[in-house]
Protein backbone atom coordinates (compact mmCIF):
# COMPACT_ATOMS: atom_id res chain seq x y z
CA UNK A 1 0.00 0.00 0.00
CA UNK A 2 1.30 3.75 -1.17
CA UNK A 3 0.70 5.97 1.68
CA UNK A 4 3.24 8.61 1.47
CA UNK A 5 3.89 11.65 -0.79
CA UNK A 6 4.01 11.79 -3.99
CA UNK A 7 7.73 13.75 -4.51
CA UNK A 8 9.08 12.61 -7.56
CA UNK A 9 7.95 11.86 -11.20
CA UNK A 10 8.99 7.96 -10.55
CA UNK A 11 6.57 8.09 -7.61
CA UNK A 12 3.91 9.59 -9.65
CA UNK A 13 3.73 7.18 -12.66
CA UNK A 14 4.00 4.56 -10.01
CA UNK A 15 0.76 5.76 -8.13
CA UNK A 16 -1.35 6.00 -11.30
CA UNK A 17 -0.45 2.26 -12.42
CA UNK A 18 -1.60 1.47 -8.49
CA UNK A 19 -4.32 3.65 -9.94
CA UNK A 20 -5.56 1.57 -12.45
CA UNK A 21 -5.38 -1.57 -10.70
CA UNK A 22 -7.68 -0.60 -8.44
CA UNK A 23 -10.56 1.51 -10.45
CA UNK A 24 -12.66 -1.93 -9.88
CA UNK A 25 -12.37 -1.71 -6.64
CA UNK A 26 -15.55 -1.96 -4.39
CA UNK A 27 -17.33 0.98 -1.99
CA UNK A 28 -16.05 0.66 1.81
CA UNK A 29 -13.30 -1.82 1.35
CA UNK A 30 -9.88 -1.32 2.35
CA UNK A 31 -9.34 -1.02 -1.20
CA UNK A 32 -11.54 1.73 -1.97
CA UNK A 33 -9.64 3.73 1.09
CA UNK A 34 -6.46 3.39 -0.21
CA UNK A 35 -7.66 4.38 -3.76
CA UNK A 36 -9.34 7.63 -2.42
CA UNK A 37 -5.65 8.05 -0.58
CA UNK A 38 -4.37 7.82 -3.53
CA UNK A 39 -6.66 10.24 -6.00
CA UNK A 40 -6.03 12.68 -2.97
CA UNK A 41 -2.00 12.40 -3.23
CA UNK A 42 -2.54 12.44 -7.22
CA UNK A 43 -4.53 15.73 -6.81
CA UNK A 44 -1.78 17.30 -4.70
CA UNK A 45 1.29 16.57 -7.18
CA UNK A 46 -0.73 17.54 -9.93
CA UNK A 47 -1.43 20.92 -8.13
CA UNK A 48 1.99 21.78 -7.40
CA UNK A 49 3.57 20.49 -10.99
CA UNK A 50 1.10 20.78 -13.60
CA UNK A 51 -1.04 23.65 -12.39
CA UNK A 52 -2.73 24.99 -15.70
CA UNK A 53 -1.52 28.38 -16.96
CA UNK A 54 -4.30 31.27 -16.31
CA UNK A 55 -5.63 32.35 -20.09
CA UNK A 56 -4.03 35.68 -21.33
CA UNK A 57 -6.91 38.18 -20.69
CA UNK A 58 -7.12 39.24 -24.46
CA UNK A 59 -8.01 35.34 -25.47
CA UNK A 60 -10.27 34.93 -22.56
CA UNK A 61 -12.02 38.23 -24.04
CA UNK A 62 -11.99 37.22 -27.30
CA UNK A 63 -13.14 33.51 -26.15
CA UNK A 64 -16.21 35.87 -24.48
CA UNK A 65 -16.71 37.66 -27.39
CA UNK A 66 -17.16 34.63 -29.11
CA UNK A 67 -19.46 32.76 -26.60
CA UNK A 68 -21.61 35.63 -26.38
CA UNK A 69 -22.30 36.54 -29.72
CA UNK A 70 -20.41 40.02 -29.50
CA UNK A 71 -18.98 42.08 -32.38
CA UNK A 72 -16.12 45.02 -31.01
CA UNK A 73 -18.95 47.42 -30.69
CA UNK A 74 -20.08 44.91 -27.81
CA UNK A 75 -17.30 46.17 -25.88
CA UNK A 76 -17.46 49.71 -26.47
CA UNK A 77 -19.91 50.25 -23.20
CA UNK A 78 -16.87 48.60 -21.40
CA UNK A 79 -13.60 49.81 -22.60
CA UNK A 80 -14.67 53.24 -23.85
CA UNK A 81 -14.69 53.81 -27.70
CA UNK A 82 -14.37 51.58 -30.82
CA UNK A 83 -10.60 52.82 -31.16
CA UNK A 84 -9.85 51.83 -27.79
CA UNK A 85 -11.25 48.60 -28.46
CA UNK A 86 -9.80 47.50 -31.43
CA UNK A 87 -6.29 48.90 -29.58
CA UNK A 88 -6.95 46.25 -26.61
CA UNK A 89 -7.94 43.10 -29.01
CA UNK A 90 -4.56 43.84 -31.49
CA UNK A 91 -2.70 44.30 -27.48
CA UNK A 92 -1.64 47.71 -28.52
CA UNK A 93 -3.15 49.47 -25.69
CA UNK A 94 -3.15 47.98 -22.31
CA UNK A 95 -6.05 47.13 -20.46
CA UNK A 96 -6.76 49.78 -17.51
CA UNK A 97 -8.34 48.33 -13.88
CA UNK A 98 -11.86 50.34 -14.56
CA UNK A 99 -11.78 48.59 -18.12
CA UNK A 100 -11.15 44.88 -16.64
CA UNK A 101 -13.57 45.50 -13.65
CA UNK A 102 -16.20 46.43 -16.10
CA UNK A 103 -14.92 43.40 -18.23
CA UNK A 104 -15.53 41.51 -15.18
CA UNK A 105 -18.89 42.77 -14.22
CA UNK A 106 -20.48 42.76 -17.37
CA UNK A 107 -18.96 39.19 -19.18
CA UNK A 108 -18.31 37.37 -16.24
CA UNK A 109 -13.91 37.29 -16.58
CA UNK A 110 -12.55 36.11 -13.35
CA UNK A 111 -10.41 38.96 -12.00
CA UNK A 112 -7.44 36.08 -11.52
CA UNK A 113 -7.41 35.87 -15.49
CA UNK A 114 -6.92 39.88 -15.96
CA UNK A 115 -4.66 40.40 -13.01
CA UNK A 116 -2.55 36.64 -14.19
CA UNK A 117 -2.51 35.40 -10.11
CA UNK A 118 -4.61 32.38 -8.93
CA UNK A 119 -7.55 34.15 -6.24
CA UNK A 120 -6.64 37.58 -7.41
CA UNK A 121 -8.82 39.89 -6.83
CA UNK A 122 -9.37 43.56 -7.65
CA UNK A 123 -8.14 46.18 -5.44
CA UNK A 124 -10.61 47.81 -2.81
CA UNK A 125 -12.74 50.56 -4.00
CA UNK A 126 -11.94 53.59 -2.08
CA UNK A 127 -15.45 55.83 -1.41
CA UNK A 128 -16.23 59.14 -3.13
CA UNK A 129 -12.80 58.81 -5.55
CA UNK A 130 -13.05 60.12 -9.40
CA UNK A 131 -9.49 59.24 -10.41
CA UNK A 132 -9.57 61.19 -13.17
CA UNK A 133 -9.96 64.64 -11.33
CA UNK A 134 -6.79 64.68 -9.57
CA UNK A 135 -4.00 66.61 -10.79
CA UNK A 136 -2.20 64.59 -12.97
CA UNK A 137 -0.52 66.46 -15.25
CA UNK A 138 0.85 68.93 -12.72
CA UNK A 139 1.95 66.09 -10.42
CA UNK A 140 3.63 64.64 -13.35
CA UNK A 141 5.41 67.51 -14.21
CA UNK A 142 6.60 67.33 -10.82
CA UNK A 143 7.84 63.60 -10.76
CA UNK A 144 5.23 62.86 -8.06
CA UNK A 145 3.95 59.66 -9.98
CA UNK A 146 5.90 57.69 -13.07
CA UNK A 147 5.20 58.41 -16.46
CA UNK A 148 2.68 55.64 -17.46
CA UNK A 149 0.91 55.38 -21.04
CA UNK A 150 -2.56 57.13 -21.14
CA UNK A 151 -2.42 59.05 -18.10
CA UNK A 152 -5.86 59.93 -18.27
CA UNK A 153 -7.22 56.50 -18.77
CA UNK A 154 -4.68 55.15 -15.78
CA UNK A 155 -5.61 57.30 -13.28
CA UNK A 156 -6.38 54.84 -10.99
CA UNK A 157 -2.91 52.97 -11.51
CA UNK A 158 -1.15 56.05 -11.07
CA UNK A 159 -2.73 57.43 -7.93
CA UNK A 160 -3.10 53.95 -6.33
CA UNK A 161 0.94 53.69 -6.17
CA UNK A 162 1.34 57.27 -5.26
CA UNK A 163 -1.17 56.32 -2.47
CA UNK A 164 0.72 53.80 -1.72
CA UNK A 165 3.54 54.97 -0.97
CA UNK A 166 2.51 57.84 1.83
CA UNK A 167 -0.03 55.39 3.24
CA UNK A 168 1.15 51.77 2.80
CA UNK A 169 -1.88 50.54 4.60
CA UNK A 170 -4.26 52.96 3.26
CA UNK A 171 -6.12 53.86 6.58
CA UNK A 172 -5.98 57.29 6.52
CA UNK A 173 -6.52 57.99 3.17
CA UNK A 174 -10.37 58.62 3.82
CA UNK A 175 -9.67 60.55 6.57
CA UNK A 176 -7.77 63.11 3.99
CA UNK A 177 -10.88 63.08 2.39
CA UNK A 178 -13.32 63.82 5.26
CA UNK A 179 -13.91 66.90 5.72
CA UNK A 180 -12.36 68.71 8.87
CA UNK A 181 -13.82 70.92 11.48
CA UNK A 182 -10.40 72.17 11.65
CA UNK A 183 -9.51 73.18 7.83
CA UNK A 184 -9.20 76.58 7.09
CA UNK A 185 -9.61 76.93 3.29
CA UNK A 186 -10.64 79.28 0.32
CA UNK A 187 -13.63 78.52 -0.94
CA UNK A 188 -12.12 77.91 -4.45
CA UNK A 189 -9.69 75.27 -3.49
CA UNK A 190 -9.78 72.02 -5.31
CA UNK A 191 -9.91 69.57 -2.89
CA UNK A 192 -8.40 66.84 -4.64
CA UNK A 193 -5.40 68.72 -5.73
CA UNK A 194 -5.10 70.24 -2.31
CA UNK A 195 -5.50 65.81 -1.06
CA UNK A 196 -2.65 65.42 -3.36
CA UNK A 197 -0.33 67.76 -1.89
CA UNK A 198 -1.07 66.26 1.53
CA UNK A 199 -0.34 62.85 0.55
CA UNK A 200 2.82 64.06 -1.24
CA UNK A 201 3.81 65.44 2.54
CA UNK A 202 2.86 62.03 3.48
CA UNK A 203 5.26 60.31 1.79
CA UNK A 204 8.26 62.42 1.87
CA UNK A 205 8.17 61.97 5.34
CA UNK A 206 7.58 58.25 5.26
CA UNK A 207 11.08 58.19 3.31
CA UNK A 208 12.52 60.60 6.82
CA UNK A 209 13.10 57.97 9.36
CA UNK A 210 13.26 59.77 12.55
CA UNK A 211 15.76 59.00 15.69
CA UNK A 212 12.80 59.11 18.25
CA UNK A 213 9.55 58.54 18.63
CA UNK A 214 6.80 61.53 19.21
CA UNK A 215 5.98 61.37 23.14
CA UNK A 216 2.90 64.38 23.28
CA UNK A 217 4.00 64.48 27.11
CA UNK A 218 7.62 65.93 25.56
CA UNK A 219 5.86 68.67 23.50
CA UNK A 220 3.94 71.29 25.06
CA UNK A 221 3.16 74.69 24.66
CA UNK A 222 7.02 75.37 26.33
CA UNK A 223 8.10 73.49 23.29
CA UNK A 224 6.34 76.40 21.17
CA UNK A 225 8.59 79.07 22.89
CA UNK A 226 11.58 77.32 22.86
CA UNK A 227 11.05 77.36 18.57
CA UNK A 228 10.11 80.71 18.30
CA UNK A 229 13.19 81.86 20.03
CA UNK A 230 15.06 80.08 17.35
CA UNK A 231 13.86 82.71 14.42
CA UNK A 232 16.66 84.77 16.49
CA UNK A 233 19.17 82.95 14.32
CA UNK A 234 20.08 83.10 10.56
CA UNK A 235 20.01 79.63 10.29
CA UNK A 236 16.95 79.20 12.85
CA UNK A 237 14.35 77.47 10.13
CA UNK A 238 17.14 74.42 10.16
CA UNK A 239 17.27 74.59 13.56
CA UNK A 240 13.72 74.12 13.85
CA UNK A 241 13.64 71.19 11.70
CA UNK A 242 16.50 69.96 14.17
CA UNK A 243 14.42 70.66 16.96
CA UNK A 244 11.21 68.56 15.96
CA UNK A 245 12.72 65.55 14.41
CA UNK A 246 14.18 65.09 17.95
CA UNK A 247 11.30 65.62 19.12
CA UNK A 248 9.15 63.05 16.52
CA UNK A 249 8.02 64.86 14.26
CA UNK A 250 8.88 65.77 10.93
CA UNK A 251 9.10 69.10 9.12
CA UNK A 252 8.60 68.70 4.97
CA UNK A 253 8.55 71.80 2.95
CA UNK A 254 6.79 71.50 -0.70
CA UNK A 255 5.44 73.84 -3.18
CA UNK A 256 1.82 74.11 -3.10
CA UNK A 257 -0.56 73.23 -6.42
CA UNK A 258 -2.69 74.85 -8.34
CA UNK A 259 -5.84 76.00 -6.93
CA UNK A 260 -4.81 74.83 -3.43
CA UNK A 261 -4.25 78.64 -1.70
CA UNK A 262 -2.60 76.64 0.97
CA UNK A 263 0.39 77.58 3.28
CA UNK A 264 1.09 74.88 5.52
CA UNK A 265 -1.19 71.55 7.46
CA UNK A 266 -0.66 69.32 10.35
CA UNK A 267 -1.37 65.56 9.74
CA UNK A 268 -0.27 62.29 11.15
CA UNK A 269 1.17 59.22 9.37
CA UNK A 270 -0.57 55.51 10.05
CA UNK A 271 1.86 54.74 13.09
CA UNK A 272 0.45 58.20 14.91
CA UNK A 273 3.63 60.44 13.92
CA UNK A 274 2.94 64.17 13.31
CA UNK A 275 4.00 65.92 10.46
CA UNK A 276 4.23 69.90 10.21
CA UNK A 277 4.16 70.94 5.71
CA UNK A 278 4.84 74.26 5.01
CA UNK A 279 4.48 75.26 1.23
CA UNK A 280 6.55 78.90 1.84
CA UNK A 281 3.89 80.28 -0.84
CA UNK A 282 4.73 83.82 0.73
CA UNK A 283 8.42 83.16 1.04
CA UNK A 284 8.53 85.36 4.31
CA UNK A 285 10.21 85.07 7.72
CA UNK A 286 7.23 86.35 9.54
CA UNK A 287 5.17 84.14 7.68
CA UNK A 288 6.96 81.22 8.03
CA UNK A 289 7.73 81.50 11.65
CA UNK A 290 3.49 82.08 12.38
CA UNK A 291 2.74 79.41 10.27
CA UNK A 292 5.19 76.93 11.46
CA UNK A 293 3.97 77.43 14.99
CA UNK A 294 0.44 77.66 14.54
CA UNK A 295 0.43 74.32 12.51
CA UNK A 296 2.87 72.77 15.54
CA UNK A 297 -0.05 74.46 18.28
CA UNK A 298 -2.76 71.80 16.29
CA UNK A 299 -0.14 69.19 16.91
CA UNK A 300 -0.05 70.17 21.15
CA UNK A 301 -3.64 71.18 21.09
CA UNK A 302 -5.57 68.84 18.19
CA UNK A 303 -3.99 66.68 16.18
CA UNK A 304 -5.21 63.10 17.32
CA UNK A 305 -7.56 63.98 19.60
CA UNK A 306 -11.50 63.71 18.51
CA UNK A 307 -10.56 61.57 15.55
CA UNK A 308 -8.82 65.20 14.04
CA UNK A 309 -6.14 63.57 11.53
CA UNK A 310 -5.62 66.83 9.24
CA UNK A 311 -5.48 69.93 9.40
CA UNK A 312 -4.72 72.11 6.44
CA UNK A 313 -4.61 76.30 6.41
CA UNK A 314 -5.02 79.24 4.44
CA UNK A 315 -3.98 81.75 6.35
CA UNK A 316 -4.95 84.23 3.47
CA UNK A 317 -8.77 83.09 5.09
CA UNK A 318 -7.36 84.17 8.73
CA UNK A 319 -5.95 87.86 7.26
CA UNK A 320 -9.24 88.84 4.87
CA UNK A 321 -11.72 87.12 7.12
CA UNK A 322 -13.83 84.04 7.21
CA UNK A 323 -17.83 83.36 6.61
CA UNK A 324 -17.85 81.53 10.14
CA UNK A 325 -15.66 80.99 13.85
CA UNK A 326 -13.22 78.29 13.85
CA UNK A 327 -12.90 78.10 17.28
CA UNK A 328 -9.73 75.00 16.86
CA UNK A 329 -8.24 77.94 14.44
CA UNK A 330 -8.80 80.62 16.60
CA UNK A 331 -7.13 78.38 19.55
CA UNK A 332 -4.18 77.87 17.01
CA UNK A 333 -3.76 81.15 16.21
CA UNK A 334 -3.66 82.18 19.85
CA UNK A 335 -1.00 79.67 20.82
CA UNK A 336 0.86 80.58 17.99
CA UNK A 337 0.99 84.26 18.14
CA UNK A 338 1.56 83.54 22.69
CA UNK A 339 4.26 81.61 21.64
CA UNK A 340 6.49 84.59 19.76
CA UNK A 341 5.12 87.71 21.43
CA UNK A 342 3.58 87.07 24.56
CA UNK A 343 0.00 89.25 25.04
CA UNK A 344 1.51 90.69 28.46
CA UNK A 345 4.12 91.63 26.63
CA UNK A 346 2.38 93.35 23.54
CA UNK A 347 0.02 94.98 25.18
CA UNK A 348 2.48 97.41 26.64
CA UNK A 349 4.86 97.85 23.63
CA UNK A 350 5.76 100.47 22.16
CA UNK A 351 6.11 98.80 18.51
CA UNK A 352 2.46 98.09 19.34
CA UNK A 353 1.32 101.85 19.23
CA UNK A 354 3.98 102.87 17.47
CA UNK A 355 5.68 100.39 15.11
CA UNK A 356 8.76 102.05 14.32
CA UNK A 357 12.02 99.89 13.07
CA UNK A 358 13.46 101.57 15.91
CA UNK A 359 11.18 99.95 18.56
CA UNK A 360 10.44 96.73 16.46
CA UNK A 361 14.09 96.20 16.77
CA UNK A 362 13.71 96.92 20.29
CA UNK A 363 11.04 94.73 21.35
CA UNK A 364 12.74 92.01 18.96
CA UNK A 365 16.21 92.17 21.52
CA UNK A 366 13.69 91.97 24.27
CA UNK A 367 12.20 88.93 22.91
CA UNK A 368 15.06 87.32 21.64
CA UNK A 369 12.94 86.42 18.28
CA UNK A 370 13.24 87.90 14.45
CA UNK A 371 12.04 91.55 14.33
CA UNK A 372 9.61 90.25 11.19
CA UNK A 373 7.46 88.58 13.37
CA UNK A 374 6.59 91.73 15.07
CA UNK A 375 6.37 93.67 11.88
CA UNK A 376 3.86 90.66 10.72
CA UNK A 377 1.88 91.17 13.71
CA UNK A 378 1.97 94.90 13.32
CA UNK A 379 0.94 93.95 9.65
CA UNK A 380 -2.05 91.90 10.53
CA UNK A 381 -3.38 94.07 13.39
CA UNK A 382 -3.63 97.10 11.46
CA UNK A 383 -4.18 95.42 7.71
CA UNK A 384 -1.54 96.87 6.35
CA UNK A 385 0.45 94.73 4.76
CA UNK A 386 2.71 97.28 2.90
CA UNK A 387 3.82 98.76 6.66
CA UNK A 388 7.71 98.33 6.62
CA UNK A 389 7.56 95.36 3.80
CA UNK A 390 11.85 95.45 3.90
CA UNK A 391 12.01 93.83 7.17
CA UNK A 392 9.84 91.01 6.59
CA UNK A 393 12.08 88.85 4.93
CA UNK A 394 10.60 88.09 1.50
CA UNK A 395 12.53 85.46 -0.18
CA UNK A 396 14.69 84.64 2.47
CA UNK A 397 13.41 81.61 3.53
CA UNK A 398 13.52 78.82 0.96
CA UNK A 399 16.53 79.44 -0.07
CA UNK A 400 17.56 78.45 3.41
CA UNK A 401 15.97 74.77 2.75
CA UNK A 402 17.15 74.48 -0.92
CA UNK A 403 20.59 74.88 -0.18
Amino acid sequence: MINKLIKTEEDYSLVLSRIEDMMDAEVNTPESEELELLATLVELYEDEHYAMDIPEPIDAIKFRMEQMGLNQQGLVPFIGSKSKVSEILNRKRPLTLSMMRSLHQNLGIPAEIFLQKAGGSFPKAIPHFEWHLFPLKEMLKRGWIHPIKDLKDSAEEAMRLFIHNCCPNGETIEACFRENSGNRTNTKTDNYALNSWCMRIMALAQKNTLQRKFDHANFTSDSLREIAKLSFFDEGPLLAREFLEKHGIHLIIERHLSKTYLDGAALLLEDSTPVVGLTLRYDRIDNFWFCLLHELAHIVLHLGKENQYLFVDDMDVRTFGRVKKNDIEDEADFLASESLIPNKVWSTAAAKSNPTKKNVLELAEYLKIHPACIIGKVRFEQNNFKLLSKLVGSGKIRPIFEA
